[in-house]
């Protein structure tokens, strides 16, 4: 096979510039091909609304559902109080 060098060296700065304008739209056209070729993203699908249970009322509701578990969300210091 021939050395390709010869597509690059010898050329004119106008010829190079050329060379690299045609295979930029060669890029553009394949890339636009190939996205024509794609499937759809599928529709966004609105989030649902966050439930409005805060952190605060669910340790209240096991508090009362679990007596003995009272304030076991709070843990002990290990270290000594001086």
């Amino acid at each position: 096979m021939a050395e390709p060098s010869y597509i690059l060296f010898h050329k004119s700065l106008l010829q190079c510039r050329s060379l690299g304008a045609r295979g930029g739209r060669a890029f553009g056209r394949n890339q636009r091909a190939r996205r024509a070729r794609l499937t759809p993203p599928p529709e966004a699908v609105p989030v649902p609304a966050a439930l409005s249970e805060t952190t605060a009322k669910a340790i209240a509701v096991l508090d009362a559902q679990f007596p003995w578990l009272h304030c076991a969300e709070k843990r002990a210091s290990r270290q000594p109080a001086f």
